[in-house]
């Protein structure tokens, strides 16, 4: 699949129909291994560049262009070699990098993946196609960084995000995927020029870092926005939303906005039989007159609708630049996603689980890395109207830094057990701070444990069959759960 550089074709005086975007020419690159900076310098194996990676958490968050911008093009510049889509936004990135990158794989793409953070194994963050990024390419190129490093500092995210760039060039994907690491105007993901920014939408997270109003977020979220690039977004606030089309039009970058410029909906009338695997079906219309009917949801959550339907629009905007994708891939696509830690519902019995001695029956676990307000809140909609059990028990941790008091009191009624626990961060709560934080009519029914797996085995021996154990309020803590039931994502 070719790409030649020149200048964007066709603009038309209606953008929103007929938008054609820049194309990149594909370069070979020099693999790492033969540039001669390596001769005779020892290469990291992937124990000692994992330990490398980790080490660079000891610097703190670092909010700035400058010094990726600067170290990037000391190796070789590799953003600028990529066809990419930015993905920013406060919660859905994930689910729509996910979804997308199961319809252009579907349909014959090479796609990068980066996002971030992982739940249990850092190499989860580099994707192509449904393959991790191996022990070896990960060691080989951070050992590239860190001899171009010489012993000066970046920061842990700035150090995946040029590793994630260099991969990606290497191994000349066709389309890469950059989920933004925290707000978008001074994240490291932003010195690319995409082919499609996304928006997913604004709600409060960060504040220490973004601002303490939905207007001061917004603003470092539309800071993805380029110019003449257009964007897809999902923003539903109505401060939030005014604030990103400002920026579109100060830009004259061409908006996509869901419910305006496209719509999702359930569907009114049921597939045909032949369509018929799905347990819920979805429609979704565009801009341009596309219609898509019987349209299958493989997560859950009412709002991965919304996620899905962003990522269609993002794929109408590829297929006017050039790409490929028909009906059927997407639909095969959309089938076929998975985004583990996110609403993820599994069942355990005692012999599946011999770690778990607790178990005495059939035990249901729903993992779900809600952490903010408006995921939790989304959350306990979920649980409401999706799940059905008995008693909920509910296993809690969360960092240190995040609207404990407010999730908590979104989480707690739903609740007849809570657990509070910790994962191995420096940034989580501490499990006797989660309970003294908890509304005092909730106290009784709460305990502690300082680790997971205590929590697990303690939630394991009270649940019966047709209870479930839900395990929320940190990726981290998600993550190591993850771990603990399910054993690595990554093989």
């Amino acid at each position: 699949m070719g790409y030649s550089n020149q200048s964007r074709l066709n603009e038309s005086t209606a953008p929103l129909t007929t938008y054609k975007f820049k194309v990149y020419e594909k370069q070979l690159v020099t693999p790492v291994t033969s540039y001669n900076y390596l001769t005779d310098r020892m290469d990291m194996n992937y124990q000692q560049a994992w330990t490398f990676l980790n080490d660079l958490q000891f610097f703190k968050i670092k909010l700035g262009l400058d010094a990726m911008t600067t170290f990037l093009s000391r190796v070789g510049d590799p953003h600028r070699r990529l066809a990419c889509v930015h993905i920013g936004g406060t919660n859905g990135k994930g689910s729509v990098a996910a979804t997308l990158l199961s319809i252009l794989t579907g349909a014959g793409y090479r796609v990068g993946l980066y996002t971030s953070p992982h739940l249990s194994n850092v190499r989860e963050r580099f994707r192509i196609g449904n393959d991790f990024i191996s022990e070896e390419d990960f060691a080989r190129l951070a050992t590239r960084i860190q001899h171009v490093l010489n012993g000066e500092q970046i920061t842990y995210f700035e150090c995946t995000t040029t590793l994630a760039m260099l991969w990606f060039a290497e191994q000349q994907v066709d389309l890469a995927l950059l989920e933004v690491g925290m707000g978008g105007r001074l994240d490291a993901t932003n010195v690319i020029t995409p082919l499609v920014s996304v928006i997913t939408n604004v709600s409060m997270d960060h504040e220490q870092y973004l601002g303490d109003t939905l207007g001061d977020i917004a603003r470092e979220k539309a800071g993805i926005i380029k110019p003449g690039v257009p964007v897809v977004s999902g923003v539903d606030d109505d401060l939030a939303a005014g604030v990103v089309e400002e920026c579109c039009r100060r830009l004259e970058a061409p908006l996509y906005l869901s419910g305006r410029e496209f719509k999702v909906s359930k569907e009114d009338q049921p597939p045909p039989l032949n369509e018929r695997e799905a347990t819920e079906t979805w429609c979704w219309s565009s801009w341009n007159g596309r219609d898509y009917r019987h349209l299958p949801l493989a997560m859950k959550g009412g709002y991965q609708m919304t996620n899905a339907g962003l990522a269609l629009a993002v794929i109408e905007l590829l297929k006017a630049g050039g790409y490929r994708i028909d009906q059927q891939q997407i639909k095969t696509g959309l089938a076929a996603v998975s985004w583990p830690g996110r609403l993820e519902e599994f069942a355990l019995v005692p012999k599946q689980a011999p770690w778990l001695p607790e178990l005495t029956a059939k035990t249901r676990f729903l993992l779900d890395g809600a952490h903010n307000p408006a995921g939790v809140e989304a959350l306990a909609r979920a649980l409401a109207r999706e799940f059905n059990y008995q008693k909920l028990f509910l296993i809690w941790g969360a960092m240190a830094d995040k609207d404990i008091s407010q999730t908590l009191a979104t989480m707690a009624p739903l609740a007849d057990h809570i657990i509070f626990t910790r994962p191995e961060s420096e940034r989580s709560a501490m499990p006797a701070d989660l309970l003294a934080l908890l509304p005092n009519q909730y106290k009784g029914m709460a305990e502690t444990r300082d680790d997971v797996e205590p929590a697990l085995r303690r939630a394991a021996g009270l649940a019966e069959e047709d209870d479930l154990i839900c395990v929320a309020g940190s990726l981290y803590l998600v993550g190591r759960a993850r771990q603990i039931l399910r054993g690595e994502l990554v093989p």
